[in-house]
Parts: structure tokens; sequence; C-alpha cells
């Protein structure tokens, strides 16, 4: 690895890549010279607003050449990260905002309809405002063992954690990544997931600048703007959670996808089906399956090479540096250099989180093959028990997306007199189906204890920002 620090690696960018195309935003379009030119006039900006080496700044903004520029610029200032989901409302913000310790908070006001107001005493910046170019050309000295950002964790499971990570860690994974994504100089990024999450500013933005890609940044999944920045732009790197790939098969019937190369998808509960489909229907190339977390970034990845199954049902192999076991209870365990420094003031949960051996408790369900391929269960949380057997939602799940009938499902368990638990299925029907005879199916299919007792037909599921399947809200 070339770099010890990201502003390292960010401001090289403006040699290595010169007049190429950085960031296209709309009208907007930033070669890595300039690019490179406005980071370093957004760290003045940082540093002419009080903030000092190791201080905390929080970017609360759909994603945007703005929310680069500044993400970097603080980084080059010497600052520390905070990005905070878009999704959540102004209570669960600002609790994340003051639990960071924030100097500042530089937000969207009016993005999705709310306010984005930081919490009172926090100093609040319009990230459209000229604040960013406001500064002079600064630089400030980091090293590879600081802390860089602080990502709190979703909130599926209880309050967010802040997950502390330094400069090395991040580029030495996601340089990786590059190379199993097999990205290359000259791409075209169009980045649907959010920069607040690691996947879209870690395995995103950072990659985008180690490798030399040009990012499209999309403020909101919408697919017929994914349609049309496809063809316009040419985009030929597209990674984003299955629903993505769900809408490119459905409506992108006649549109001109030639340019996609690249897919990268990552959830506990990728249907075989769905890849098989992306693989035979879309024009990609390449698809990698992986898996991830905030505590530990990508740790497995599929490799080029995988066979078409192995890629449909696993998420790969560990990483460079990188081990993965199974506990006796079936938990995954990941050990190596990129689980996190810790949780922000909180040493109980970082110490419940990663054991004295060094092994963090992922809380998912999963197994290993022969070949040492990770094969993702389910959330310990979300296993039920049927009659003493027990039952894994995401295997049930991708059993019902065989049906020709269903888009999408997803399975929790409830309370039953007779068996403690059965299953419950949510599905968007893709065509006309009956509870009736999607169970009838399904009793063909599995097990008897896997077999959901009930269907619920909804239009939409309910997702969090990230794609994932918010559970708590269908129970």
């Amino acid at each position: 690895m070339k770099w010890d620090t990201i502003p390292e690696m960010v401001l090289s960018s403006a040699d290595r890549f010169g007049d190429a195309e950085a960031v296209v935003d709309g009208p907007l379009r930033l070669t890595f010279t300039e690019l490179v030119d406005r980071i370093r006039v957004a760290a003045g900006s940082f540093a002419q607003a009080g903030v000092e080496k190791g201080d905390r700044a929080a970017v609360w903004a759909p994603n945007s050449a703005e929310w680069i520029i500044a993400a970097f610029g603080l980084l080059t200032a010497g600052g520390v990260l905070v990005p905070v989901n878009t999704r959540f409302k102004a209570e669960e913000a600002h609790d994340v905002i003051r639990r960071s310790g924030a100097k500042l908070v530089l937000s969207q006001p009016g993005f999705l309809g709310q306010e984005y107001l930081a919490p009172q005493g926090v100093p609040s910046i319009d990230l459209k405002s000229d604040f960013l170019s406001s500064g002079n050309p600064f630089e400030r000295k980091v090293s590879g063992g600081d802390i860089a950002d602080v990502v709190f964790t979703s909130g599926t499971t209880g309050r967010p954690k802040g997950v502390m990570m330094n400069h090395r860690q991040t580029l030495r994974l996601y340089s990786e990544w590059c190379d199993l994504a097999q990205v290359r100089e000259g791409d075209r990024y169009l980045i649907v997931n959010p920069f607040f999450h690691i996947f879209g500013y870690k395995a995103g933005c950072i990659a985008s600048m180690i490798r030399g890609m040009t990012v499209l940044p999309m403020a909101v999944f919408e697919p017929e703007k994914v349609f049309e920045l496809v063809e316009r732009e040419r985009v030929t790197v597209l990674p984003g959670p299955p629903t993505l790939y769900h809408s490119l098969l459905e409506a992108g019937k006649g549109r001109d996808l030639s340019s996609l190369r690249v897919a990268v998808t990552g959830a506990a509960d990728i249907p075989v089906e769905l890849i098989r489909r992306v693989s035979e229907e879309l024009p990609f190339e390449s698809i990698m399956t992986g898996y991830g977390l905030s505590e530990a970034g990508t740790a497995t990845a599929s490799r080029p090479g995988d066979s078409f199954e192995e890629i449909a049902t696993t998420v790969g192999t560990p990483c460079d540096g990188v081990e993965v076991r199974i506990a006796e209870d079936g938990e995954v365990l990941i050990r190596g250099y990129s689980v996190m420094q810790g949780y922000l003031d909180d040493p109980a949960a970082t110490a419940e989180a990663v054991d004295a051996d060094g092994w963090l408790h992922t809380g998912d369900l999963g197994s290993l093959d022969e070949k040492g391929h990770l094969r993702i269960i389910g959330r310990k949380k979300d296993m039920f028990i049927v009659g003493g057997f027990n039952a894994y939602p995401a295997e049930i799940e991708g059993f019902l997306l065989e049906h020709p009938a269903v888009a999408q499902a997803a399975v929790i368990g409830v309370p039953d007199e007779r068996l403690g638990q059965v299953g419950k299925a949510f599905v968007v029907p893709r065509g006309p189906v009956t509870e009736e005879k999607l169970i009838a199916w399904s009793r063909e299919r599995m097990a008897g204890y896997k077999v959901p007792r009930s269907v619920v037909f909804l239009e939409e599921l309910p997702l969090n920002a990230t794609g994932k399947v918010m559970k708590d809200l269908l129970r």
C-alpha cells in the first residue's frame, strides 16, 4: 500500500489522475485536480471554524459532490468524520451527534422534507452554502494509526454505537476491495449506497479515489433516474443492495444498460435466483457478493473465478489478513487488522463485541464449507425455533423467491401455542398468487417446520437506507 493516511491518498489523486473526471453531480463536473483543490480549501474552512486535530465533525446529508469535499476536507484538516444517517428523524440524529461530541454539523436542510438542524449548542452549517469554499488551502499532518471516522451502526438491534476505524485499516481493506471487485481506472461508478454507510463511503468514495473512478453520487434511489444516468453517463460500476438489481431486472427492459460491467452486492439473504438472473439477463461481466459490517468493513468476498453457485450461495472467502471462524452456537466470528478500534466512549459494549482473543462477535449465524466459503444463515436474533427445530428466515426467504409470482419476501417468527413459534411471511408479489397456494407450494419444497403458517401480501417491504428489511417494523 502506497499511502499511510486517507488525505495522503486523496490528495495524491490529482497527480495520479489529473484531468480525468472525478465527480459528476448534475451539472457539476470536477476533474481530480479540481476536486483536490476544493478539498484543500475545505480543509482550510474547517481549520478556520476551529476544528483541531482529532476533533469530530458530523455530515448529515445525502450523497453529493459537497459531501465528498466536506468529508475529505475534514480529514485533510486532521478532523474525524462522523457520517449521520439521513433517514434518522431529528431525535435519533441529535442523539448520535451529541454522543459523537461533534464540534459542528454540516447538513442539507429540506432534503426529504426534513429540517436537518443540529442539536442545540452545536453549530449547524448548510452543506450547500459557501462554507466549503471560504477557507485558504490547508493540510494538517495525521498518521495512519489515528482515528479517521466514527460510523454509527444502523441501530436495527438497539441504540446505534459509534464504530472507530483508523486511516491505515481503511486504506488497506478498500485497496483490496478494488482488486476483488475488479474495478479499474476510468470506471464510472454510480453510487446509490448512502455515503453515511461504509458501502457508500468506503467501498464507494474511498475506493474511487484509490483507483481513479468517476463518482456519480445519487441522493435518492429512483429506478428511472438510475436508467437515465446509466444510459447518458455510460456507467460501468453499479453496486447496491439486492433491491437495486430487482429494479434493474423488473423495470430496465428496453433500456440501454450495455455499459454496465461490475455488480457488487451484499446482504444476509441474497436469493440464489436473483444472482442467477442478474448474470443471465443483465450485461454485468463481474458479480461480487461480499459480507461486511461497520465493525470490520468488508470481511469476505467472492473471488474472480468462483463458480456461479459459490457467488450465488456464499459471501466468498475472507479478505487478506482477516480470519473467520464459526462459534459453537453458529455465530460468525472475525479477527484481523480490519476489526474496529472499539465503540466510541463505550468500553463495555466494545468488550462484549470483541473478546479477549480479538475475535469480533458479529451477531450473524453462518457456516464454512470445505473450501472456506462463508455462508450467512441469518441474524442470531432472527432465528426462531419451531417445535425444537431451528428455522432461519434467510433460508426460507430464498425458497419463497424461487416462486415465479414472488418478487420479494421477508420471514419472521411469531408465537404459536402448540409449536412455540412458527414462520410468518411478508411477500411483495410480481404476479397473481394466494396465501393458500403459496403455503401449499412451500410444503412441497421445504421441511414442514420451515413452511410459513401465514402470508401477508404487501406493496413494498419496509427497508432502511442501506436496503436491509426492517424486520422490527414487520413484527
